[in-house]
């Protein structure tokens, strides 16, 4: 009974960074806005800077979802 408390409780801290993940993945398209509204003309360069960011920012997302789930159902 205590051990599948402390897989719920630290499954549950676990999913605590994909709250960061999402907040990271607004702060990368805010920032694309507002750098695209700023220069226009750097626009293409901007937008592959902030897929590439949101691939980093979504990896740790999935990474932090993988520890969730191996804590919940690893033996």
């Amino acid at each position: 009974m205590l051990v599948q408390a402390a897989k719920l409780l630290g499954a549950g801290l676990a999913t605590i960074g994909l709250a960061g993940a999402g907040v990271g993945i607004g702060t990368v398209f805010g920032a694309l806005v507002l750098g695209t509204a700023r220069n226009p003309s750097l626009k293409d360069e901007l937008f592959r800077i902030a897929i590439l960011g949101f691939a980093l920012t979504e990896a740790i997302a999935l990474f932090a979802l993988m520890m969730a789930f191996l804590i919940l159902f690893a033996l």
